[in-house]
Formats: structure tokens, C-alpha cells, sequence
């Protein structure tokens, strides 16, 4: 520096408050110009001080912008990266023994905290002013102090790591330079605070606010892990400023940053006040509130809640600009789910510290998911197609969806589309059905079904809240949707139930007929008959062996509970048993489900046919060929005898008919030659285990060869649990004498070799529950020696009966390994069966377009109509019943002889036909032109 500006500087620094005012508009110039030019740090910080120190306060605040602050601070700033850069040059010098660095360093540190003095004078100048200064009058002060202070805050966050272990030669002075960088930080909030924008505002002052939030986002990035208080208060303000100005600068804003930075710092919040309570709980520190531990615990909370809370109002207001972050969105409450029970993946945390997580994370989830609904693109990456989650994801992503489930009842309309209706066209990303998405969820959680998971239950008035199982969570909230359900939906929610039903997992598929039943039950008589129908259909069309027809012929069984008579009635006059082609409908029903008079007319139809198809097999030769169709009948024969409790006598005597005459052609070297006669073994075995006191001695006999026989070779475990079912009931029968010597060495060793069985544990299981209940009731005790002659046998017997339990698994996370391995085995056993044998989707779907369901409630027709409709509906049922009535009297043919229709019924007949042509005539009459 010369020495005239020298000898200037040393003149004003003598000056009074009074001369510096006076001699403003003259030296002020002078001194900016100078700051200007001066190279050093020391010329620099003294014109800097001189100027906010001595002049500053007499600058007027029009002036403020164009007089100072634009032509010192850009300054200022340089000069202050300058010194940052000479720190990271020097400091790889720093040791104690260096005194000269070490002072050099320490005079640079003091003149950063010079500058940011400077700066904080500034601010403190401007907040003096009575009036509320705009943005054009300070436009450079927020953004040259923010930068000074990012890069302040970063080098004391870096510190640790920039000194390299030399910390502590200037410890003293990063603490002072943090303060007055926090103070300076908080006055600049403060005095922004106070500023305010309308809708005359130039574009370059709205530019200016959004580099003061842009600002602030990247200081929150820097200062996260630095101190928990400044970080909250520059995101409070961050937020504010956003709401603040938000019709002005919503389309600006980096929107997909702020809320990223949010979430990031959600999760790091999140995580480490799991690690501290999982530390907790480790170190035996439940109980010690006021420990350290504890503290931090409560303060890491609070941050989190504070995130997750901050979260929720941001996309509340910017929601229409968050689309893309919907993926991160997604994750995120994935991850945090994941980190509480039910989760398998959840850490030990004493309940106290999970409850303030839960409180902290878990419920402002539910918040935020509340608003994301009506975005499309979440809805996308939720209900994804192909989406691929990690094992820890997968129960959470199902809790997600019935979440939505339960949300989407108080959404409008054209959410609900969103969700429930899937993706319509091909230009749109493919997305599911929600309740195609929450069953194949549902399936993905093996290992959660099969511990099983517990979750909270349904509160109910007067009783404590209890643990239900992931079904019954995800069942609750299955229905409490369909109850609520627009009718336009149904047609959707039936082609989903019939997928579930139709895949491979069995829970799933009885989660789905959960489902089914419920929709039949809540809704009318009408709905449910439409429903049996479809099901029934899809029953018949399914091949008589294959796991679809296993789960619809279970949800068959249970829907017949919630029909009507009339409509039973109706059921029978459309798929009749006395035809064959109907077997494998009716091979699926309890008779108790059916009313009196559908029950009798099962029996009847099941038993003729059953005679007529074994006198055309006679009548045929026997041919192998015609086997399937006595199998079919058997099969329904088994259902008529297991379903009538006690049985009729008539339906006794000629179910046992039936059954000697087909044992009379069960030759055992043809049963073990023609794999086919397995199935007619088993049917057999099956009846003959209901009926074993109507059977005769060379019956069971017969019986006995050919069980012998088959076990001999390998054969399905079907045929052998039929086997044991069989050997069982013969504790039922007395042995005559005479017959002893042929039954009681083969029963017993049958049961011996059953009994030895180790191949699987079902059967192995059934053996045992079989022989026990064998040995409960029989008079022979003599079989009971014959069965246990070896040692490991009996031991297993004994063991059994005194109820032993094996040796538990020890260890937790060995039997989730065994779970997870099973998984394994069976999605790859589940996807050979869905790829090799299975109902075509396309059958599903048109069974469900082609009939579409009537309304839901009959209460939402209008009055006219509905009453039209219960008429016309009672007419059709008694009209169909007769035709039943009348088709089953004249085409019966076995005894007991049925009376002919009555003489009068052609008369009413035909005055029916009148009345109906009379009201065909009247309704064409009053048809609007």
C-alpha cells in the first residue's frame, strides 16, 4: 500500500463518529476503491473494519447495496477463500516445534474471524434500521456471507481430519471461529427473516431467494453431523423461506435435492438412534434415563421426528413437483419399516426406546403416504409389476399396501382409479391392481406366515388389543376395503381373487377365498350366487389333478354355506350331479352346507349315477379306459357317505353295494401293474373306511391283499394316508374266528411297516395318530404285538402316546435359515407347477367380464327398481325349481318309485303362459318411443 493511503487510513482511524458522517459521501469512495485494490490480508482487514466499523453506520439504506455492500464483500469473500487456501497448503508443515507455522496459522484463523466480524456488523447495521429493508437494498450480503459460512462450517466439521492430529495447537481459536460463524449464522436467518417479497417482484429478487434456499440446502449438507441445533434451525427456515415465497419460486426450486437432503437426513437421524438404543440394550441401560446414552438417544429422536415431520409439510405443499422422487420415497419407508417388529430384520430394542421410534418415525409415515397417494408416479413404483425387493423389504412393502388399503376409502374418486384399476393402456407404465399387488405381496412373506409374525390387532370396544397373525392383518384389511368398494371395481377384484386362487401357494390362495367369502357374505344373495357359479365353472374346466382345482374346490365348499336354498336349488338345476360331466364340481361339497331338500337330491343323483356308470363299466368288460369315469364317480360317492352324520340306511346300503362289487374286480397284480387302480385303491379305501361296518369279512380282507400289495412298490403318499385311514377304522370291527388268522398277521404288519416309515414326517405322523387310534378302540390286542415287534418302532409308539416332544430348534437364526432354504425350494417348485400345468389367465378373466356381478347392496337401486327386480328374481328361482323338480321326478328311475307330476300342473302351466304374454304385452305398451 502507498504511502498516501497509508497516511489516509492512519488519518480517518482518528476521526469521530461525527467527521466520519460528515466525510461520507467524499472518503467513503476512496476507502472501497482501496479495499479494492489492497493485495494483503492485513490492508485488507484493516480498510474492511475501518469501512463497517467507522462508516457503515452512516450509510443510508438506499445507498447500503450500490455504495458498500456490492464493492466490499465480493472482496472480502476472495480474500477469505485465499486464506482457506493457504491453510491447506501450510498446515501439512504444522507441529509443535514449528513456532513460526504454528503462529502464521493462528494469525490466518484470527483474521477469518476479522472477516466474518465484519460481516456480522453488517448485519447488525441493517437490522438497526426501522423500516424492513428490501432485497434490492442488500442483494449481495445474503449470499457472500452464506458462502463464508459454508466454507467456514466445513473446515471446522474437517478439522479433525485437516490438522491431522495437530488439532489441539489451535483447538482454541476453530471454537471461536465457530461461534462467531454460528452467531453471524443466526443474525443473517434473523434479519432475512424480516424480509418480504409480493407479486411485483423483479425476477432477479426471486432469483436472489432462491440462491439464499439453494444456499442454506447446501450449508444443511455440510453441517448435518456438526451440531444438532444449528442444523434443525437452518432447515426450519429453510422450509419457511420455501413456504414463504412458494407461489413465486415453486417452479425453481431444486425440488428433488431439498427433498432427497430430507430424506437422507431422516434415515441417518433414523439409524443412529437405532444403533444408540440397540447400544442400550447391550449395555444393560433400560433403566438408566438420565445416563448419557439416554440423552442422546432422546435428542437423535427428536431430530428424527423433527425430519420426518419437515418431510410430511414439504410434500404436502410441493407434492406436484416431487414425482420424481416417489422411487426414494418408496425406499425409505421400506427401510424404516424394516427396523421394527414384525420385521424378522428388526433389532432388539427395549420397548420403551422402540415406542419413541415409532412415535419419531414410524407414525408420521402414515402422514406422508396420505399424501402421496394421488401421485401417479408412486403409485407406479409401488404397484411395479416386475418389482424386485431384498428378503427384509418384503414384509414391509406388504404392511405398505394394506396401509393404502385402508387410506384409499377417504380418496377421491380418480385415486381410487389410480389404484385399484391398474395400468389401462399400453403407453402407460405397467402397474398392478392394489389387490393383485397386496396378494402376490402377501406370498412373498414365506418366512413371515410360516414363524409366524405377530402384528397388532383390530381394536374392539371392551377388550384388550390382541396379536394377530400377517393373514389375519392383511385379511382385515382386505375386506374393510371391499366393504367400501364401488361396484365398478368388482369386476377387477374378482379377476384378482381368482389369480390368487388360481396360483400355487396355498395360504395365499385361502387368503383370497377369505376374501371371496366375505365379499359373497357382505354383499346380496344375487352377488353370491354369481360368484358360485363362476367358481363352479372353474372348477369344471380345470383338469380333475392340479393344484387349482385342490383351492377351488376349498373355496367352493365354503361359499355353498353362504347360498340361499333357492339359490342351491339354482346351482343344481345349472351343473345337475346326475350328469358326469358335473362329478368334479360336486366332489368338493360338504352336504352340510346344503339345505335339506339340495341334499337329498345330491345323494339321490350321486348314488344312481354311481349305479348306472359301474353297470356300464360291467356292461363294457371292465376296460381300463372307463376307470377315470368310475374314479370320478367314487370321488362324489365319498363326499355323499363322509356327509351324512349318521348315515341313512338306504344311502348305506347302496354306497356298500357299490363298493363290494368294485373291490370284488380289485385284483392286487393289476392294482400293482396299471398306475390307474391307485387312484380307485385310495377312493376305495377311503369309502370303505366310513362304511367298514356294512362291509363283510372277505371284503376287508380283499382289502388288506391289495394295500399289501401296492406297498410293496413305491406309490403316492396319497394312497398311503387312504391306507392308514382304512387300518384305523378296523379298530371299529370284531374279527369272527374264523377270519382272524387272514386279518390280524397282515393288519399288523401292515401297521409295522407303516409305522417304520421315516421317508416323510406326515406320513410318519399319520401312522402314528392312526395306530393310536386304532389301539384306543379295538378288542384285538393281539395286533398291537404284531405291529411292535421292533424295538425302535415300539420306542416311537410309546414316545407318541406319552406325547415326548422332540428337541426344539436352539437357535433363532438357525431356523429362519431353514425357512429361507424352504422358501427356495418351494417358489422353484411353485414356478414349475404355474409354468407346466395351469389355468390360462385368459379363462380367468373372460369368466369374470362375461358375468358381470348386479350391485353390491340391493339399497343402492332406486325403489322402483328394486322391487321389480325381487319379483322378477322370485319368479325365475320358482320356476327353475320346478323345472328341477319336474326334470329329476321323470328321469328317475331307481327306487324308491317318484309319483308323476300331478294332473293339474299342465292347466296352471298354461295359465302361467297367459299371464306371462299379458305382462310381455303391458310392458311393450308403456316402452318410452
Amino acid at each position: 500500500m502507498s504511502q498516501t493511503n497509508t497516511s489516509l487510513l492512519d488519518e480517518v482511524v482518528q476521526w469521530s463518529q461525527e467527521t466520519c458522517r460528515e466525510e461520507l459521501k467524499a472518503v467513503l469512495p476512496k476507502l472501497t476503491s482501496l479495499h479494492h485494490k489492497s493485495e494483503g490480508w492485513d490492508d485488507h482487514i484493516r480498510v474492511l473494519k475501518i469501512i463497517t466499523d467507522m462508516f457503515l453506520p452512516h450509510v443510508a439504506l438506499s445507498d447500503l447495496e450500490n455504495e458498500c455492500f456490492s464493492k466490499i464483500l465480493p472482496k472480502a469473500v476472495t480474500m477469505f477463500d485465499s486464506m482457506m487456501k493457504e491453510l491447506s497448503i501450510q498446515v501439512g508443515g504444522l507441529s509443535s516445534q514449528n513456532t513460526e507455522l504454528c503462529s502464521l496459522l493462528r494469525n490466518i484463523l484470527k483474521s477469518l474471524m476479522q472477516i466474518i466480524d465484519a460481516m456480522s456488523a453488517c448485519v447488525r447495521h441493517v437490522g438497526t434500521y426501522d423500516e424492513v429493508p428490501d432485497l434490492v437494498s442488500i442483494r449481495t450480503l445474503p449470499t457472500c456471507i452464506l458462502k463464508v459460512l459454508r466454507d467456514t462450517f466445513q473446515h471446522c466439521k474437517e478439522s479433525e481430519v485437516f490438522y491431522c492430529g495437530r488439532l489441539s495447537l489451535v483447538a482454541d481459536l476453530l471454537q471461536s471461529l465457530f461461534k462467531e460463524a454460528y452467531a453471524l449464522h443466526k443474525a443473517l436467518l434473523e434479519l432475512l427473516d424480516r424480509l418480504s417479497l409480493d407479486g411485483s417482484s423483479s425476477e432477479e429478487d426471486v432469483s436472489d431467494v432462491v440462491i439464499v434456499i439453494h444456499s442454506l440446502l447446501d450449508i444443511c449438507s455440510v453441517i448435518s453431523n456438526l451440531d444438532m441445533a444449528l442444523h434443525a434451525n437452518t432447515w426450519k427456515f429453510l422450509i419457511k423461506q420455501s413456504l414463504k415465497y412458494q407461489s413465486l419460486v415453486e417452479e425453481d426450486l431444486r425440488h428433488g435435492d431439498i427433498s432427497s437432503s430430507l430424506c437422507g437426513n431422516l434415515l441417518a437421524s433414523f439409524h443412529n438412534a437405532v444403533d444408540l438404543a440397540e447400544q442400550i440394550n447391550l449395555a444393560g441401560l433400560q433403566e438408566a434415563t438420565q445416563s448419557p446414552e439416554h440423552k442422546l438417544f432422546q435428542k437423535t429422536a427428536k431430530m428424527c421426528r423433527f425430519f420426518a415431520n419437515t418431510l410430511v409439510h414439504y410434500v404436502k405443499e410441493f407434492k406436484a413437483f416431487l414425482t420424481r422422487s416417489c422411487r426414494s420415497f418408496h425406499q425409505m419407508y421400506l427401510q424404516i419399516l424394516s427396523k421394527f417388529p414384525p420385521s424378522l430384520f428388526a433389532p432388539a430394542l427395549p420397548p420403551s426406546l422402540s415406542e419413541d421410534l415409532n412415535a419419531a418415525a414410524v407414525v408420521p409415515m402414515d402422514a406422508l403416504l396420505f399424501q402421496l397417494l394421488p401421485l401417479r408416479p408412486f403409485a407406479e413404483v409401488v404397484l411395479q409389476e416386475d418389482l424386485r425387493l431384498s428378503p427384509q423389504h418384503e414384509l414391509p412393502q406388504c404392511l405398505l399396501l394394506a396401509n393404502v388399503l385402508e387410506q384409499l376409502a377417504s380418496q377421491p374418486e380418480e385415486v381410487l382409479q389410480l389404484w385399484q384399476s391398474g395400468s389401462q393402456f399400453s403407453e402407460e407404465t405397467p402397474r398392478l391392481p392394489l389387490y393383485r399387488a397386496v396378494l402376490r405381496s402377501f406370498r412373498h412373506c414365506y418366512a413371515e406366515r410360516k414363524l409366524p409374525v405377530l402384528l397388532p390387532g383390530v381394536m374392539i370396544k371392551g377388550q384388550a388389543q390382541g396379536q394377530v397373525s400377517l393373514h389375519h392383518h392383511v385379511c382385515v384389511h382386505l375386506c374393510a376395503s371391499v366393504a367400501v368398494l364401488p361396484p365398478q371395481y368388482f369386476p377387477v377384484l374378482e379377476l384378482c381373487l381368482v389369480e390368487a386362487t388360481l396360483q400355487a401357494d396355498t395360504q395365499t390362495a385361502l387368503l383370497a377365498a377369505d376374501v371371496w367369502c366375505f365379499t359373497a357374505r357382505y354383499g346380496t344373495a344375487e352377488l353370491c350366487l354369481h360368484h358360485v357359479l363362476l367358481i363352479a365353472h372353474l372348477v369344471k374346466t380345470c383338469s380333475a389333478e392340479c393344484y387349482q382345482t385342490y383351492h377351488l374346490g376349498l373355496l367352493l365348499r365354503r361359499m355353498l354355506f353362504l347360498m340361499t336354498p333357492s339359490h342351491q336349488m339354482d346351482l343344481l338345476a345349472r351343473f345337475p350331479p346326475s350328469e358326469a360331466e358335473n362329478l368334479p364340481i360336486w366332489r368338493h361339497v360338504l352336504l352340510r352346507a346344503l339345505s335339506n331338500d339340495a341334499s337329498q337330491r345330491v345323494v339321490s343323483d350321486v348314488i344312481t349315477l354311481g349305479q348306472t356308470v359301474l353297470t356300464d363299466w360291467q356292461s363294457g368288460g371292465y376296460k381300463l379306459g372307463q376307470v377315470c369315469k368310475v374314479n370320478a364317480v367314487l370321488q362324489c360317492l365319498l363326499v355323499v357317505v363322509q356327509g351324512k352324520s349318521p348315515l341313512e340306511t338306504q344311502c348305506a346300503s347302496s354306497a356298500s353295494r357299490i363298493v363290494t362289487e368294485l373291490w370284488q374286480r380289485m385284483a392286487p397284480h393289476q392294482v400293482q401293474i396299471h398306475h390307474v387302480l391307485h387312484s380307485t385303491l385310495q377312493l376305495l379305501l377311503s369309502l370303505t373306511a366310513v362304511l367298514v361296518k356294512n362291509m363283510e369279512m372277505q371284503v376287508i380282507i380283499q382289502a388288506l391283499v391289495c394295500v399289501d400289495a401296492v406297498m410293496s412298490q413305491k406309490c403316492a403318499d396319497e394312497l398311503l394316508l387312504a391306507a392308514l385311514e382304512f387300518l384305523s377304522s378296523l379298530g371299529k370291527v370284531f374279527i369272527p374266528p374264523d377270519s382272524r388268522s387272514d386279518i390280524v398277521p397282515r393288519l399288523g404288519s401292515l401297521f409295522g411297516t407303516l409305522l417304520a416309515e421315516s421317508s416323510s414326517w406326515l406320513l410318519h405322523q399319520h401312522a402314528l395318530e392312526a395306530f393310536a387310534h386304532f389301539a384306543e378302540v379295538t378288542n384285538h390286542e393281539e395286533v398291537i404285538s404284531y405291529s411292535l415287534c421292533v424295538e425302535e418302532t415300539k420306542s416311537k409308539v410309546v414316545n407318541f402316546l406319552s406325547k415326548t416332544v422332540n428337541t426344539p430348534e436352539g437357535v433363532e437364526e438357525s431356523r429362519l435359515e431353514r425357512i429361507e432354504a424352504e422358501k427356495t425350494v418351494l417358489e422353484q417348485h411353485y414356478h414349475k407347477l404355474e409354468t407346466s400345468n395351469q389355468v390360462s389367465t385368459e379363462l380367468s378373466a373372460q369368466s369374470v367380464t362375461h358375468s358381470e356381478p348386479q350391485a353390491k347392496r340391493a339399497r343402492q337401486e332406486s325403489g322402483a327398481d328394486e322391487e321389480y327386480s325381487c319379483y322378477m328374481q322370485a319368479a325365475e328361482r320358482a320356476l327353475r325349481a320346478l323345472h328341477a323338480l319336474v326334470t329329476a321326478k321323470t328321469d328317475t328311475q331307481e327306487p324308491p318309485p317318484a309319483p308323476r307330476p300331478p294332473s293339474w300342473l299342465a292347466s296352471r302351466l298354461q295359465e302361467l303362459q297367459v299371464l306371462l304374454s299379458d305382462l310381455s304385452s303391458a310392458t311393450s305398451i308403456n316402452k318410452p318411443m
